[in-house]
Protein backbone atom coordinates (compact mmCIF):
# COMPACT_ATOMS: atom_id res chain seq x y z
CA UNK A 1 0.00 0.00 0.00
CA UNK A 2 2.38 2.71 0.97
CA UNK A 3 5.30 3.07 -0.98
CA UNK A 4 6.86 5.96 1.22
CA UNK A 5 10.38 4.63 2.63
CA UNK A 6 10.47 4.46 5.72
CA UNK A 7 7.05 3.55 5.35
CA UNK A 8 4.09 5.22 6.98
CA UNK A 9 1.83 4.24 10.05
CA UNK A 10 -0.66 1.46 9.46
CA UNK A 11 -4.11 2.24 10.18
CA UNK A 12 -4.27 0.44 13.09
CA UNK A 13 -1.31 1.40 14.71
CA UNK A 14 -1.05 4.22 17.51
CA UNK A 15 0.34 6.23 15.63
CA UNK A 16 -1.54 6.09 12.60
CA UNK A 17 -2.35 10.37 11.98
CA UNK A 18 0.93 10.57 11.37
CA UNK A 19 1.05 9.17 8.00
CA UNK A 20 1.34 11.45 4.88
CA UNK A 21 -1.52 13.40 3.42
CA UNK A 22 -2.97 11.98 -0.05
CA UNK A 23 -6.08 14.40 -0.03
CA UNK A 24 -6.35 16.97 1.56
CA UNK A 25 -9.96 18.86 1.27
CA UNK A 26 -10.25 21.67 4.01
CA UNK A 27 -13.16 23.22 2.60
CA UNK A 28 -15.10 19.91 3.17
CA UNK A 29 -13.41 19.24 6.89
CA UNK A 30 -11.55 16.25 5.41
CA UNK A 31 -7.74 14.62 5.04
CA UNK A 32 -7.32 10.94 3.11
CA UNK A 33 -3.68 9.87 4.56
CA UNK A 34 -1.42 7.37 2.46
CA UNK A 35 -2.63 4.31 4.88
CA UNK A 36 -6.02 4.72 4.17
CA UNK A 37 -7.55 6.68 7.21
CA UNK A 38 -10.10 9.73 6.52
CA UNK A 39 -9.12 12.77 9.07
CA UNK A 40 -12.19 14.65 10.24
CA UNK A 41 -12.05 18.72 10.81
CA UNK A 42 -13.88 17.80 14.23
CA UNK A 43 -10.72 14.76 14.79
CA UNK A 44 -13.02 12.36 14.09
CA UNK A 45 -11.65 9.11 12.00
CA UNK A 46 -12.78 6.95 9.58
CA UNK A 47 -10.55 3.84 9.37
CA UNK A 48 -10.21 1.73 6.03
CA UNK A 49 -11.97 -1.36 7.66
CA UNK A 50 -14.99 0.66 8.10
CA UNK A 51 -14.05 1.58 12.13
CA UNK A 52 -15.54 4.59 12.94
CA UNK A 53 -13.18 6.80 15.73
CA UNK A 54 -15.17 9.43 17.40
CA UNK A 55 -14.10 12.93 17.72
CA UNK A 56 -11.49 13.20 20.62
CA UNK A 57 -12.83 17.27 21.66
CA UNK A 58 -11.41 18.32 24.52
CA UNK A 59 -13.36 18.62 28.16
CA UNK A 60 -14.93 21.60 28.72
CA UNK A 61 -14.60 23.29 32.02
CA UNK A 62 -17.86 23.21 34.46
CA UNK A 63 -19.55 26.77 34.97
CA UNK A 64 -20.65 27.35 38.28
CA UNK A 65 -23.77 29.48 39.24
CA UNK A 66 -23.72 31.39 41.84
Amino acid sequence: MCQHQPPCPSADSADRESARLVAHHPEQGWSLLCNGVVLFEDTGELLPDGSVIAPQRPRSASLTTA
